[in-house]
């Protein structure tokens, strides 16, 4: 069977999705925006990415105001499409470098930001990935210049704080509710963490290492709350995706499970990933969804000061574009905010979550390993539960 980076390759292989068309020399505003790519680590291209509008672009990179404002898809595209990246090849521990400098002062500021840039070529290409969101073209820098920034105030001190470590600072940040694309952002750039040991994340991997670091310390307060004694469901639905949230009235547990339903053509395929009490020790099988949708359910859980075991089924129809991992942690975060519904047993809340989808939840169970160990445990034999 075909593994999940192996189909989001090909799915994302096929959009031909026009960007906006620009010349070797772009005036314009950073929203604030920047993006480090992952190849030929530990030098890597990092640089910033600049729309030709002038003024507050704060919207096309700040993708927790996307589904709260009613943004369709197109809405997210043509704001993504609308970013050229600028580059430069750097190394990761170069923090003197005066194009980190600028990058960091980019990533502190808290409004967008009038910048001018030169590229040695035109810009070409766009970008699509399921871990970042979509950016327009790019091209290397040969002069980039902002105006004068003024800093987000706790970011600032996260940044002038060298003896903070990184992963308190992640901690903090959340805690005061900074927005989790601005401390991404900020930790990318290397303005956080003990000052010898401050450098240049890849985008992708500071993404995954936000969503973890912040799930692994809200989890552990979690663990100190009673659990549910009810199973509760939870739901949403946009940018042609479904989510169903089923906390059950167990010890902390975790399946994501994803079905991608005639999005290339007439597949139906499903991705999942696991984890027990414990929590899991290597790196999900999944990527990044796993880690941004654990870590979205665990801020409810630690807010609502509960426990439980959590079970997430997502489906993604004909029409779905890979826009990030945001995509889930914002659908998880607004699904958990809405009114749930309760269930005496686990066979009652299934029920009502199969009404929902458009492929059977007897698929969703046949294909995961949590579910069926639950089920199990539960002295309910499979053949039975599929004959109910």
């Amino acid at each position: 069977m075909m593994g999940k980076k192996t189909y989001l390759k090909k799915l994302t292989s096929k959009f031909q999705i026009p960007s906006v068309d620009v010349g070797k020399q772009l005036d314009g505003s950073t929203p604030p925006s920047v993006f480090i790519g992952s190849w030929n680590y530990p030098k890597v291209y990092a640089g910033p990415m600049i729309s030709s509008v002038s003024g507050d672009t704060t919207i096309m990179d700040t993708p927790e105001a996307w589904i709260p404002g009613n943004k369709s898809q197109e809405d997210i595209i043509s704001y993504r499409m609308s970013l050229v990246r600028g580059k430069n090849m750097l190394g990761v521990t170069d923090l003197d470098n005066r194009m980190v400098e600028k990058l960091q002062n980019i990533s502190l500021a808290s409004s967008s930001i009038d910048s001018e840039a030169e590229f040695w070529k035109k810009p070409r290409g766009v970008s699509f990935s399921e871990y970042q969101a979509p950016h327009g073209p790019s091209a290397i820098l040969e002069k980039f210049e902002i105006d004068n920034v003024r800093w987000d105030r706790e970011l600032e001190k996260a940044y002038y704080d060298t003896d903070l470590k990184a992963k308190e600072a992640l901690i903090d940040l959340h805690q005061k509710d900074v927005p989790f694309s601005h401390i991404q952002k900020a930790f990318s750039v290397g303005t956080m963490g003990v000052d010898k040991r401050r450098r240049l994340v890849p985008t992708r991997w500071s993404i995954t290492a936000c969503d973890s670091t912040i799930a692994d310390e809200l989890l552990r307060e979690v663990k100190h709350h009673d659990p549910l004694d009810v199973h509760r469901v939870y739901e949403f639905q946009s940018l042609s995706n479904y989510y169903a949230v089923l906390l059950l009235p167990t010890a902390w547990q975790y399946e994501w499970m994803e079905a991608f339903l005639e999005v290339l053509g007439r597949e139906k395929m499903i991705f999942s990933d696991y984890e027990h009490y414990p929590g899991k020790k290597e790196y999900s099988r999944v990527g990044g969804c796993y880690y941004t949708c654990k870590m979205a359910v665990l801020e409810s859980l630690a807010q609502q000061k509960i426990q439980a075991g959590v079970i997430v089924l997502r489906e993604a129809y004909s029409g779905y574009i890979p826009l990030g991992v945001f995509n889930v942690r914002e659908n998880v975060r607004n699904a958990m905010l809405q009114p749930y519904h309760e269930f005496e047993d686990m066979k009652s809340a299934l029920a009502y979550i199969d009404t929902k989808l458009k492929l059977s939840v007897d698929s969703f169970i046949k294909r995961s390993d949590l579910l069926q160990d639950i089920l199990l445990s539960r002295q309910t034999t499979l053949d039975s539960y599929f004959a109910k």
